[in-house]
Order: structure tokens, then C-alpha cells, then sequence
């Protein structure tokens, strides 16, 4: 009894498993074409979907299709943490808090119309922004969405209060890959401490980061960005 309750359990994670890398690999996706892929009858993937819909594994859109949860992308993140975006971007997170003192994070596109904090470089002042990484944040109205978008000023960066810490002011800058974008370059102090003309020179060297790790990963410049 033993034996075949542990081969049946196995079996269910392999099952699941397997709708959870169909889910990964081409969001969003249907429960039909779910069950296709993973070859198993529409009511055994319906509920191993509610398990791992209610775990945070996957999420599902108006539509009911199927996306990566945000549990899925925060494993994601902290196995990132040691690979070639992150490690990319370091020593430029390094160099914006040694000039800034203010602490600067790596965001990309999570799931849905999500930011998903990925890296971050503590900043130095004894009151500073503490760690977002491994957060999801709704995208709408916040400066990192726009440079998720790519829709910032010919300077290269936005500036504005944060809309969920209204006493913090953002400032954010796209980095480019061939393409498209890849991910944004997030600077978060406290707004007493960034005013109009800091948040020009804060703006300047975020977007001189972002444009520098863009270089590496071989993005052309972008056309009608203003000399630095």
C-alpha cells in the first residue's frame, strides 16, 4: 500500500509538473491546449490547475487562460540572482548608490502587468528604501512600468513620487536589449531628500547605468536621446 501510494503521489508531480512548464513556456494558454500538451484528460488538468492556481504557481487572466504566478516568479528571481542579467548589472547598481546613496534595484516585466523586482544595492543613508526583491507590484502608474514600456523622455529616464509610498520619489530608465526592452534600472529615496534639481543629476546617472548595461547586452542607442 505504501509503495503504490508513493507511486501514485509521484505521479501527480509529474503531472503537475508537467501543466506547470506547459503554463511557462508559451503564457497564456489555454486549459484545452493545457491538458493537450501535457497529455492528460481536461478534468485532471482543471484540477491540478486550481492546486497549483491556489499555491501561487500559476494565476489565470480575464479570459481564464493561464499564466506563471507569482510564486513561479519569485523562485525565478532568486535563481536569476546568479545568473547573467543580474551579474551584468551589479557593479552598475554599485556605482548609482556610491554616487546617489540611494538605493537602486534591477526590475523586469513579472507576470501580467507586473514589476518584478529582481536584484538590488542597498542604499547608504540611514533612512533608505529596504529590499523589494522577490516582489510582484501592479505596473500602472509607477516610473520603473514606464521604463518597463519604454516610454520615457528623450532624456532617457522618468522621475516621479512613487504611488504606493507617495513620500518616496522614483526614478527609472530602461535598459535595452536588440529588440526591445529588457528590464529598468529603479532608484527609490526619500523625497525629502530629491528635489527637481537632484532628480535631474540622479536621473542623468540612472540612465547612464541602464544605458551602459544596455551597451553590453547590444542595444542600439536609442534614437533622440539627448547628449550626456
Amino acid at each position: 500500500m505504501t509503495a503504490l501510494t508513493a507511486t501514485g503521489s509521484t505521479r501527480t508531480v509529474e503531472r503537475a509538473l508537467g501543466l506547470l512548464a506547459a503554463v511557462c513556456a508559451d503564457p497564456p494558454i489555454s486549459l484545452t491546449e493545457c491538458a493537450r500538451r501535457a497529455d492528460l484528460p481536461a478534468s485532471t488538468a482543471l484540477r491540478l490547475l486550481r492546486t497549483l492556481e491556489s499555491t501561487g504557481f500559476v494565476a489565470r487572466d480575464r479570459r481564464g487562460a493561464y499564466r506563471p504566478g507569482v510564486r513561479v516568479l519569485q523562485l525565478g528571481a532568486m535563481a536569476l540572482g546568479r545568473q547573467s542579467l543580474v551579474e551584468l548589472a551589479q557593479p552598475s547598481l554599485a556605482r548609482i548608490v556610491e554616487q546617489t546613496g540611494e538605493s537602486t534595484y534591477l526590475v523586469v516585466r513579472g507576470s501580467g502587468d507586473t514589476a518584478l523586482y529582481l536584484a538590488m544595492t542597498e542604499g547608504t543613508h540611514p533612512v533608505r528604501h529596504t529590499s523589494w526583491v522577490g516582489r510582484a507590484i501592479e505596473l500602472a502608474d509607477l516610473a520603473v512600468g514606464a521604463a518597463l514600456r519604454g516610454e520615457v523622455p528623450s532624456c532617457g529616464y522618468l522621475a516621479q513620487r512613487d504611488r504606493l509610498e507617495p513620500e518616496i520619489t522614483a526614478i527609472a530608465a530602461p535598459v535595452r536589449r536588440p529588440g526591445g526592452i529588457a528590464a529598468a534600472i529603479n532608484l527609490l529615496g526619500p523625497t525629502y531628500r530629491i528635489d527637481e534639481r537632484t532628480s535631474h543629476d540622479y536621473g542623468r546617472i540612472v540612465s547612464a547605468e541602464a544605458a551602459a548595461i544596455s551597451a553590453r547586452l547590444g542595444a542600439p542607442e536609442p534614437e533622440g536621446r539627448l547628449a550626456r
